[in-house]
C-alpha cells in the first residue's frame, strides 16, 4: 500500500464506509475538522524518517488540543 493509498483508507474511505463522507474525511469547509500537523511532510520524506517526526499540533472537533508551542 502506498502512502496516498494508506492515507486515503484512513480518511475518504473511512468515511465513506460509514456514510458520512458529506460531513467528515476531507478538510472542507463545513466538515468536521479532526487533523494533525506533523514538523515534516511525511508524504515525502524517506521512509525511514517517518518514525522520527514529531506532532506539532492536533484539532478535534474546529479546537486545538495539542500544540508544541
Amino acid at each position: 500500500m502506498t502512502r496516498e493509498q494508506a492515507l486515503k483508507s484512513y480518511t475518504l474511505d473511512g468515511a465513506y464506509a460509514e456514510f458520512e463522507e458529506n460531513f467528515k474525511g476531507s478538510i472542507e469547509v463545513g466538515k468536521a475538522a479532526d487533523f494533525t500537523v506533523f514538523d515534516k511532510n511525511i508524504m515525502e520524506i524517506a521512509e525511514d524518517e517517518i518514525l522520527q517526526t514529531k506532532v506539532q499540533l492536533t484539532v478535534v472537533g474546529g479546537k486545538v488540543v495539542f500544540s508544541r508551542k
